[in-house]
């Protein structure tokens, strides 16, 4: 792991927070980072993070993402990336997510695991995974970028914690032994008309994968996945493009349905 520098980690944060606080988007950072080095997107994300934190903000739990490797291929590496979930982005079901609060949005429909238990070893078995679920949800994700025309690299996207924006969970929790997550058909649609489709097998060929993946991964780090942490396993089908008034609803067979609601546009001259 390579040390980065406070330097150029302090000015790849400020860009990014600086685009979060005016809601208007930003030059990519990675100019402003050693190529290709992911331990430097990490340590601008944990930066920031740390600045959200500080301001009262509590990490609900996490998301992992570039877990297709058509995605990875596009971005030119071989592993998915991981982000923190916070209070303030949990939207409910059907609630309106004002049109703002989430730059430049995407959605992306998922599987959401709901933690009982740690997971604190070096490294786990989807077995640990499935003994330490309580239970699962759907859920869509609401991406974003504080990059301007997502312009955006694997660091780009790991600095600006993971493209993270907001996230809703429906309401049914499901017993893992209740739902076969691999072969679970999706759509996300949009008035009725699919947007996007896919399956449990377009997450690392299975969302517990992915799970496995990130309890490894933040282990490593030192702040490992503990009970009443929510888990975003990735996406089951391509992003898709939303608008101001949307309202895209997400079925995961054996998970029920979720809806992501978008609030209109604000006039001129309006606050965000």
């Amino acid at each position: 792991m390579t040390t980065p520098d406070d330097t150029a980690v302090e000015a790849a944060a400020e860009r990014l927070d600086r685009a979060r606080r005016t809601g208007v988007p930003c030059a990519p950072v990675r100019d402003l980072l050693p190529a290709g080095d992911l331990d430097a997107a990490y340590a601008v994300q944990s930066l920031l993070t740390g600045r959200r934190l500080a301001a009262g903000r509590r990490i609900t739990g996490w998301k992992v993402g570039l877990t297709s490797p058509a995605v990875q291929r596009q971005l030119g590496v071989d592993t998915p990336d991981f982000g923190a979930l916070f209070d303030d982005t949990a939207v409910p079901d059907g609630a309106e997510l004002p049109w703002g609060a989430v730059l430049q949005p995407k959605a992306e429909a998922e599987v959401a695991l709901v933690l009982e238990h740690d997971l604190p070893h070096e490294r786990h078995t989807v077995a640990d995974v499935i003994r330490a679920t309580g239970f699962a949800l759907p859920a869509v994700e609401v991406v974003g970028s504080r990059i301007r025309d997502w312009d955006i690299t694997a660091v780009d996207t790991v600095a600006d914690n993971a493209s993270g924006g907001a996230y809703v969970l429906g309401t049914r929790p499901v017993l893992l032994r209740d739902v076969e997550l691999r072969t679970a058909g999706m759509v996300l649609e949009r008035r009725g008309e699919p947007v996007s489709t896919g399956a449990g097998t377009a997450c690392l060929g299975h969302p517990l994968h992915a799970a496995v993946w990130l309890a490894d991964t933040l282990v490593r780090l030192g702040t490992p996945l503990r009970a009443g942490d929510t888990v975003l396993t990735g996406a089951l089908g391509p992003m898709a493009a939303v608008a101001p008034g949307d309202v895209l609803e997400a079925r995961i067979d054996g998970l029920g349905s979720v809806r992501a609601a978008f609030g209109p546009a604000a006039e001129e001259g309006q606050p965000r």
